[in-house]
């Protein structure tokens, strides 16, 4: 559900500039206000699982959810279904890293760790794309509005579940309160620096109000790694987590990987009905390949498990869908989903699901259990944020190279340059994960905090070979 929703709209984007009055850059805070809240307040919501019960936070980030949800789907004006927008996000960040870590802490190491996180990634990618064959069947033919109407009987089967399936458990011992400024502080910074970039179509890189507003973002960036590390309380992500090499690598993979994968399905979507004029149910089924692509590749990425390391996928995925992408750039004006969509989204999509199980491995495993929830939502939040700051740039992008004119030559324009940056982004995931990450296995839990690390010993395998 919560993947799904951040590709859900993109197929209604055009309906939903027509009905509420959008602008066309204003349109992408549609996805900016879920992406930001959702990215920017992981970190609060990962400490928060660990701190006040996985389960607690589940079941409220649910309920709040599918409330915002049905407000989004009655709004009148754009500041409406953007504040709606913007709950999502808070309920998203509330339930996404209670969720994973209830996975890290059920499943041991091993063959149920590989396949619990399989199907978890096969799910949480094929939401993702299904979310524009659903956005857009229900646009075409329920309107606009049932695309946020959707989440509510979901979230509702999804809480019903969870309080009944889950079990409670105990939160970890408790030390100081969350470090809420530090939250305050990491989202109001990336808010301010995607504004920042999505208004060089007004003004300049080289402005006073653009080299302003990039100024102030950092500021409160390097404000929020200051309390972070002098905060009494407790601080949103202990800062030695980075010198983990598979923290700090799976994290700076998913940041580049979510900025190329948010933006090409912001681009395609609006390349199959823009340019060549696909209806919005049909530009949802054009998706349906991509969606089982993914399924296909995270399939993979179990069976090779037990015999690959985790950086081998990852890299494979990574230079996969970077080739994906290189072709997606190659569409034209006069173009057909059989020549321009159909075979790069199944190389792309089949990369993109081989990364997906492997890296949230690597991401989670060596973390101590009383810091699970705190992985998880970093891993989250850089996938949002990286996606954030890349349909912001790549979208201005575009549309600066599409200029004025919204001629379907014009537009294809654009789109194919969006479209090529992504496979650049793709393939430095793919030399960030073969330069940062381990040859094999996790490091060693760092994670007692306050406690010195210990000499590394040579790292076992994430995963068993097969009897």
């Amino acid at each position: 559900m919560v993947s799904l929703d951040l590709s859900v709209v993109n197929v209604g984007l055009p309906e939903i500039a027509a009905g509420l009055g959008f602008s066309a850059v204003g349109l992408t805070w549609v996805i900016h206000a879920y992406a930001l809240t959702f990215g920017g307040l992981l970190l609060l919501g990962g400490k928060a699982a660990d701190r006040y019960g996985r389960k607690r936070m589940l079941l409220g980030g649910l309920a709040l959810f599918g409330a915002a949800s049905l407000l989004g789907g009655f709004a009148q004006d754009p500041g409406q279904l953007v504040a709606a927008r913007a709950a999502q996000g808070v309920g998203a960040a509330a339930l996404a890293p209670a969720a994973l870590a209830l996975l890290t802490t059920t499943f041991p190491e091993g063959k149920a760790r590989v396949k619990a996180f399989g199907v978890w990634s096969a799910t949480n990618a094929a939401g993702g794309a299904l979310g524009v064959l659903v956005g857009g069947i229900l646009t075409e033919y329920a309107g606009w509005r049932w695309v946020m109407f959707v989440n509510v009987p979901m979230a509702a089967a999804a809480l019903a579940l969870a309080w009944r399936g889950v079990p409670a458990g105990t939160a970890a011992a408790r030390g100081g309160r969350p470090d809420a400024l530090g939250a305050v502080l990491a989202a109001s910074g990336m808010t301010l620096l995607v504004f920042g970039v999505v208004r060089t179509d007004r003004y300049a890189w080289t402005s006073a109000v653009t080299l302003g507003t990039l100024a102030a973002a950092l500021v409160l960036l390097a404000a929020f790694v200051y309390v972070e590390h002098t905060t009494a309380r407790e601080p949103l992500v202990r800062l030695g987590l980075f010198t983990n090499r598979s923290v700090a690598g799976a994290n700076a993979f998913n940041l580049v990987v979510g900025a190329g994968m948010a933006s090409s399905f912001y681009f395609m979507s609006l390349y199959l009905q823009r340019v060549l004029g696909t209806g919005a149910a049909m530009t949802g089924l054009m998706f349906l390949p991509f969606a089982l692509g993914v399924v296909a590749g995270s399939v993979v990425a179990v069976k090779l498990g037990y015999r690959l390391p985790p950086r081998t996928l990852m890299l494979v995925g990574a230079l996969l869908t970077a080739a994906g992408f290189a072709w997606f750039g190659l569409i034209s004006a006069d173009g057909t989903f059989l020549t321009d969509v159909l075979g790069p989204s199944l190389v792309a999509s089949v990369g993109f699901g081989m990364c997906l199980g492997p890296l949230v491995s690597v991401a989670t495993a060596g973390v101590a259990p009383h810091e699970a929830g705190t992985a998880s939502g970093l891993l989250n939040s850089s996938r949002q944020i990286g996606a954030s700051l890349g349909l912001a740039a790549l979208g201005t992008a575009a549309h600066d190279r599409t200029g004025d004119a919204v001629t379907p030559g014009a537009l294809n324009d654009g789109y194919a340059l969006g479209l090529t940056v992504c496979a650049v982004l793709l393939l430095a995931a793919a030399l960030i994960a073969r330069a940062v990450l381990p040859r094999t296995g996790t490091t060693a839990p760092d994670a007692q905090a306050g406690q010195p690390e210990a000499e590394p010993e040579e790292e076992p395998e994430l995963v068993p070979a097969r009897d």
